[in-house]
């Protein structure tokens, strides 16, 4: 199941620009954005879930398909 852009939050949309960057852990994104390490982590495994992004171990993701334009980074 694939996620349409109005479906992302705004959460969702912060941790997709970190991660167009590089990979990042959840915990740096909480730090640089503000949210909760929690709330970052649960919004994570959503994109995993939906295939966008990959767990890599160690707390480590990585993005595969921007669901925002439909994109491999």
């Amino acid at each position: 199941m694939t996620l349409d852009p109005d479906q992302l939050n705004p959460t969702d949309r912060e941790i997709l620009s970190y991660l167009t960057k590089g990979r990042c852990t959840a915990a740096y994104i909480s730090q640089e954005t503000g949210y909760s390490k929690g709330n970052i982590r649960n919004r994570l495994m959503r994109l995993v879930e939906h295939g966008y992004v990959r767990q890599l171990g160690g707390g480590l993701y990585e993005l595969i398909e921007d669901p925002r334009d439909g994109s491999a980074p």
